[in-house]
C-alpha cells in the first residue's frame, strides 16, 4: 500500500535529490531534513541512519528504472533506446545509482547489499526471457544471455556514463542532437542483436 504521510514522502524525495548530488558519505541528514520541511528528529524516526535511508530509496530506484524499459528479447534495439530514455530523462537517477555503486560495494565486482533485492528480483527473469528467445530463433545462441544483457545495457548508457564527450559531442558532432545519440544507440545494438522479424502467421479459414 502506498504511503499516506507527506512527512514520510517529503524525506524520501529530499533525500534522493541530497544523495544523488552528494553520494553518500558527502549527504547530510540536516539538509535532507531542512529541504522536507522537517527535523532531523524526524528523519531519524523514520530510518535509523544515514545508511538506512540511502538503502531504502535505493531499492525503490532500483525497481522504477527496472520498471521504466520492457524487455522484448526479440527486439533488443528497443529496449536500449528506453533505457537511453529514461535516464536522459533522470539524471539525477543515474548519478544517485551511481554513488551505491562506489560506496556501498567493498569490491568493484560486489553488489551493494541495497541493490540485492532489486537486482534479484529482475536480472535472472530478463536473462532466462533472453535465452528463451534464443531458444525460439530470435536471437543467436552463440552469445550467453548475460553477456547480451551486459552490453545491451552498457551500449544504452554510453551517453550517459561518458559526460565527457557529451560535452564535446556538441561542438564535434556531425549531428549534435541528443536524438542522434538515441540512434546511435539504437542503430549499435541492432548490429550485434538483430530485431527478430516478424513470423508469418497462418490463418484458418473461416466457413461461411
Amino acid at each position: 500500500m502506498a504511503s499516506t504521510d507527506s512527512t514520510h514522502d517529503r524525506i524520501i524525495a529530499a533525500a534522493r535529490a541530497e544523495f544523488a548530488q552528494h553520494g553518500i558519505a558527502g549527504a547530510r541528514v540536516d539538509r535532507i531534513a531542512k529541504a522536507a520541511s522537517t527535523s532531523k528528529e524526524r528523519v531519524y524516526a523514520y530510518f535509523r541512519s544515514k545508511e538506512g535511508l540511502y538503502e531504502h530509496v535505493a531499492s525503490a530506484e532500483l525497481v522504477a528504472a527496472a520498471d521504466a524499459a520492457h524487455l522484448d528479447p526479440a527486439d533488443l534495439p528497443s529496449y536500449a533506446g528506453q533505457l537511453f530514455d529514461y535516464f536522459t530523462a533522470n539524471p539525477d537517477r543515474h548519478r544517485f545509482i551511481l554513488w551505491g555503486r562506489l560506496e556501498r560495494a567493498a569490491a568493484p565486482s560486489e553488489v551493494p547489499a541495497a541493490y540485492t533485492g532489486a537486482v534479484l528480483r529482475t536480472l535472472p527473469t530478463k536473462i532466462e526471457k533472453i535465452r528463451a528467445a534464443q531458444a525460439d530463433g530470435d536471437l543467436d545462441p552463440a552469445w550467453d544471455p548475460i553477456d547480451i544483457l551486459a552490453l545491451v545495457v552498457q551500449i544504452a548508457m554510453t551517453w550517459i556514463d561518458q559526460t565527457e564527450l557529451g560535452a564535446v559531442a556538441p561542438r564535434t558532432a556531425a549531428d549534435p542532437s541528443p536524438a542522434a545519440r538515441r540512434a546511435a544507440v539504437i542503430r549499435a545494438v541492432a548490429t550485434l542483436f538483430p530485431p527478430a522479424t516478424p513470423r508469418e502467421r497462418t490463418e484458418t479459414p473461416t466457413t461461411g
